[in-house]
Order: C-alpha cells, then sequence, then structure tokens
C-alpha cells in the first residue's frame, strides 16, 4: 500500500474559459458571485438579478440585472521525466518523490472539481504510461503507482545522440500545445536545456509549474579526503574521484551555476520553479501558490 500524503491548495492567476463549474475564476458568463457588470433586464430578463440601486442611479432610467462570472473547472496535467536519472535517490529516488506529488495531486484536484491527467518521457514519449485527464478521486493513486512501477533503460543504451530531454518533451509538450489549464512540468533537467524555450512557449497558454527534484546526495558532496565512485545515469559512464575539497568547492558550485541558470530560464517565461528536495512538501508547495500567483 502506498503512503498517504497531505492534499495541497493551488490557484491560477489569469481567467480560463470552461463550462464545467469549479473554483476558479472564469472568463464567461454565468452562475457565479464575481461581479461582472450591469446590464438592462431587456436584454437579460432574471429578475432575480434585479439591483436596485444600480437601477435608481441610472440615468436611462431602465432597470438593470448584475451579471456574474462563473467558476469554472480547469484541465490538469502533470508532464514527469521518467528517464535514467530520475531514478538516483540516497533513500528514496527521485521519482518516488515525484510520484509522492503526483499521489497528493489527486485529491486536492478532484477537491476543487479539476480532472487529472499524467504524461511522462525519457529518450522518448512514454505513450504507456499516458493517461487523459479524468475527474476521479482515485486518479491521483492510479498515477502515482504507474510512476513508482515504471523503469526506464539507459538511454545510452539505444542511442547516446538521440538523448535529449528536451526533444523528447517537446513531442510530448506538443499534446498540450494551445491549451489553458495548469500544468507541472517535473523534472531533474540534468539534460541540455537548449531546447526548453521553445517547449515553454509550446505550453505558453497554460499555467505552468516547473519542478526540479534533486537528491541531497547530488547537491551536497561527499566527504573530503575519500574515494567516490560515481555514475553517470545517462550516459552509463564510471569513474572514481579522489575527494578533496577544491573539487567539494567546484562541485558546489556547478550546483549553485545550475539552480541559477534553470531559475533565470524560467523567471523569464514567467514561471518560477518549485524545488522537490529529497521529499515532497504538501505546505511548502500551498505556500508557493500563495506567494507567486497573485
Amino acid at each position: 500500500m502506498s503512503p498517504t500524503h497531505d492534499e495541497f491548495h493551488y490557484r491560477l492567476p489569469l481567467r480560463y474559459g470552461g463550462q464545467r463549474p469549479g473554483a476558479h475564476r472564469g472568463s464567461s458568463l454565468g452562475a457565479g458571485q464575481g461581479f461582472a457588470a450591469h446590464r438592462r433586464l431587456f436584454d437579460h430578463p432574471d429578475p432575480r438579478r434585479i439591483d436596485l440601486r444600480a437601477s435608481l442611479r441610472d440615468v436611462g432610467q431602465e432597470w438593470l440585472v448584475r451579471i456574474q462570472r462563473q467558476r469554472v473547472a480547469v484541465p490538469v496535467h502533470v508532464v514527469v521525466d521518467v528517464s535514467a536519472s530520475m531514478h538516483f535517490g540516497a533513500l528514496r529516488s527521485k521519482l518516488q518523490v515525484a510520484a509522492d506529488f503526483v499521489e497528493a495531486l489527486g485529491p486536492s484536484a478532484f477537491r476543487v472539481g479539476d480532472a487529472v491527467g499524467l504524461l511522462a518521457f525519457d529518450h522518448e514519449e512514454r505513450e504507456d504510461l499516458f493517461m487523459p485527464p479524468r475527474h476521479s478521486r482515485g486518479a491521483g493513486i492510479a498515477m502515482a503507482e504507474a510512476l513508482r512501477r515504471c523503469r526506464s533503460e539507459n538511454a545510452w543504451q539505444h542511442d547516446t545522440a538521440r538523448h535529449n530531454g528536451a526533444a523528447a518533451l517537446q513531442r510530448v509538450a506538443t499534446r498540450l500545445s494551445g491549451r489553458q489549464g495548469l500544468v507541472f512540468l517535473v523534472s531533474d533537467f540534468h539534460w541540455d536545456l537548449g531546447g526548453l524555450d521553445a517547449v515553454l512557449d509550446l505550453l505558453a497558454p497554460a499555467c505552468v509549474v516547473p519542478m526540479i527534484v534533486w537528491d541531497p546526495a547530488e547537491t551536497e558532496p561527499p566527504l573530503a579526503h575519500a574515494l567516490v565512485a560515481v555514475s553517470d545515469a545517462e550516459t552509463g559512464v564510471r569513474r572514481s574521484l579522489w575527494m578533496r575539497e577544491p573539487l567539494r568547492t567546484q562541485w558546489r558550485d556547478a550546483v549553485a551555476a545550475r539552480r541559477e541558470a534553470l531559475h533565470a530560464l524560467f523567471d523569464a517565461h514567467g514561471m518560477p520553479p518549485f524545488h522537490l528536495h529529497g521529499a515532497f512538501d504538501a505546505e511548502a508547495l500551498t505556500r508557493y501558490f500563495l506567494e507567486t500567483v497573485a
């Protein structure tokens, strides 16, 4: 039995169109609580919505009714990197941490009426993990279990030249191109970021939340003065390193530079990232939405 995880709260920065009632600010008019405008009773014959004060102030002496904006549900998609590096982790793999988040997303979305779907990629699109959006209490559990069972062959066993995370992600993102909604992009981004700009442009109509999944064992170097065997999960290259203090400093500097490059790229698209560092924290993700979404 998989562990249960706390729900989190999320909200979107813009108004979205849609017909299914939900919890998000909508752009269409309907039976909502958000005031949109006053209109003549003749044009909108609903006496229940007559605004007496506005009617008395109207210079044309017309009966005016209040028009409301409808709150709507939006589709939520999770795009997960399941490449070989995501299977790394000192205590639990990064993919297991991503699965914890997906499991918590299920009831969080169900509570506000949103449908949730899953897309995945490694060196190519993973059709076997695709799940279309559905409004179900158990959707998060089903997607999380699929990720926990996932096995990814090392891309170098197929063709090192073909292994391009951004290219595989772009093929996945094409499915969501031009669609509104909420997209969680979950990856460690341990691949060439050259094509990521084009991917983010494809997803631009949606509210995109990049989720950077790193493990403490890769962000903090081992103790100094020790022989360390390291292996690149994506290429399969193994090597031994004598962990001197200058090498530890270089390790930390490389992590800081990568973090800065990712933040600069995502911030340029108005998509501040959220970090999953060794574990999923529902409260931290709720704070992220409260602080970053106006």
